[in-house]
Order: structure tokens, then sequence, then C-alpha cells
């Protein structure tokens, strides 16, 4: 993947220059044991995708505050290097606000030590660490942006901001906290259809998260507040989470291999969430309001298992994805 090029142009993703698909699944490195890592990925590959996406979660790399962590089960270089191996694309979400069903949402325990502050706010006790924290990635990943020879494509800026707050100036002070770490690569922004303008920014490329059967309308949402430029969504559920003392969720495959044929016969990109869940270990799986616990599984009836196995829905999913590949790529089997 070596001296590659990336942007986005007005009608599609452009790769080396050339329109490109990105087949995508999130994967979160915290939720695997570093041992199964290059495994999964392999999945992820065999699967159909090209790229996966990859959650930043501060409080696995801050644990206190001023101390950070790159290494371990925390290593995610090393996860992004085994992604380039394997012959992946790399999407970053680094935050500083996550979600993923996470302990706080990713945010670290020593925030709400202080009275009255504001998370995910311009609040400079909220901001000021957050605008470190981000740098800190910077060092880290940034040299592995595809600008220097890596497999990170784009960054996210924020999570979902839309659905809890409508600040621009906010979302404008961690786009610069990004760039001031380094980051050259695309800087973009989700949010589900109804919460895209709350927090819009014209400077942050947008994408729209939703499940099966909204994906028309979703887009055409998008459209109205980005005329132009390539169609992506940022998340696709394949089912959802599970929270204690309720039936896990399963989904059947007919509608989801249905969307995903419909995006990507119009060319539309995408991002599967999740492609592999695995495990929320220790204590680390957080909770939804009213309070509902979420299991340490995370499992998410996903394609491929919480253990790694092939799934009938990877079958399916991966019968698309052959149909709609780029010319001269072939897919790996399974491993």
């Amino acid at each position: 993947m070596h001296g590659h090029s990336f942007s986005i142009a007005t009608e599609d993703f452009l790769l080396d220059g050339q329109p490109y698909v990105i087949r995508c699944g999130e994967i979160h490195f915290p939720r695997v044991p570093r041992e199964y890592w290059r495994h999964r990925l392999q999945m992820c590959r065999a699967l159909g995708l090209n790229t996966v996406c990859v959650y930043l979660f501060w409080n696995f790399h801050e644990w206190e505050e001023g101390h950070y962590d790159w290494s371990g089960p925390a290593d995610v270089a090393e996860f992004c290097r085994l992604a380039q191996a394997e012959g992946l694309w790399v999407i970053l979400r680094p935050g500083p606000y996550s979600c993923a069903e996470w302990e706080m949402g990713g945010l670290p325990w020593w925030l709400v030590k202080t009275d009255g502050i504001g998370l995910r706010s311009t609040d400079p006790r909220f901001l000021e660490p957050a605008t470190r924290y981000l740098r800190e990635v910077g060092r880290v990943l940034g040299p592995l942006q595809i600008t220097r020879g890596g497999p990170i494509l784009m960054v996210q800026v924020e999570n979902e901001y839309g659905s809890f707050g409508g600040d621009a100036t906010y979302m404008g002070a961690l786009r610069q906290s990004l760039l001031d770490g380094g980051f050259d690569v695309p800087l973009f922004a989700c949010n589900p259809a109804g919460a895209i303008g709350q927090g819009f920014r014209s400077d942050l490329f947008q994408v729209v998260n939703f499940g099966a059967g909204a994906a028309r309308k979703s887009f055409e949402t998008l459209r109205k507040f980005q005329p132009s430029g390539p169609l992506m969504n940022g998340e696709y559920y394949p089912a959802w989470f599970d929270v204690w003392g309720r039936r896990h969720h399963t989904g059947p495959a007919t509608p989801i291999v249905a969307d995903l044929d419909y995006m990507l016969t119009n060319r539309h990109s995408f991002s599967v969430y999740m492609a592999h869940g695995g495990t929320s270990f220790g204590l680390w799986a957080g909770a939804d309001r009213p309070f509902l616990p979420d299991t340490s599984s995370y499992d998410y009836d996903a394609p491929i298992s919480e253990a790694g196995w092939v799934t009938p829905k990877f079958e399916a999913m991966r019968e698309v994805f052959a149909r709609h590949l780029q010319p001269g790529e072939t897919l790996p089997p399974p491993p």
C-alpha cells in the first residue's frame, strides 16, 4: 500500500486517482485478544471488506490523566499495521467520545472528578484534556496515514454528536486538534439522518448512520446537507447490541444483503457495524438510559461471530460483496 493517494472528489472517493467504493466493517481491537487480531482481520478480508473502521476509546489509553498507554492490548498502531499487511485500509474514529456501548462512551473516569464539568463541550476542563489526547493520537498514528505510506484513509471527529448537542464551535475545536496533531487525511462526522444538522460543519465530510430498510431515505437527507461528493453510510447495523435481562438481538440476512447490494450497485460506500463485535472484557461494558447494563458479549449478531466464526450472515454478505469487486480484485478464503 505504499505510495498511494486518497481524496474526496465531486462524485467519488478517489484511490490513486481512480473511483473507489469503501466496503468497510467495524472491529474494535480492545474487544479482541491481541493473539487473534490477525485472524479477525483475515476474516474481515475474507468477508469481502476492503477497509476496517476502528474506534479508539480514550479511557483505554489514558487511565490516569497525563499517562498514555499504547502497548499490549492498547497497541492500536500494531493493529493498523496488521490491517495493512492483510490488504485492508483503516478508518480511524478516535473520539474523544465514542459511545460503542463502552464504559462512559470512552471518556476517562477522572474527568468527572471535576464537579459541574461540561462533557462533550467547549468547557476548557473537558476540551483541554481532550485536545491533548487527540494530539497524542496524532503523534502515535499520524505516521500511519495513507499520506505517509500507511493504511489510514480518514479520521472521524467525535461520534454522532448531533444526537447530543449542536455546538459547531465544539466540533471545530476538535477538528483543529486533529489537524494540530498532524492529521492531513480527510476528516469527517457521522450522525443518524435526523441529527445531521446539529453541530453541522461544511469543513467536515458528512456520513449517515442507519439500519435495514433506511438507506434511500437516509441518503436523500444526507444529500440535502452535502449536495456533492460521494455518499457514505457511517454505520450500517446488521442487528443490535444486548443488555442484561433482555433477549439476544438477531436479525435476518435478507434485508441486510438487499441494502448492501443497493449501496454497492449505486456506488455508495458503507461500514457494517459490527463486522466482528467481540467481547467487552473486564468492566469495560457500558450502559444505556434508563439504566440498562450492556452485556460483556458484544456479538451484535455480526457476520463474524463473537468467537471469530463464519456465520450464515457472513456467507450471505460475502456472496453480495463478491459480485461488486474492483477490477482485478479477488476474495481470499476464510482462514
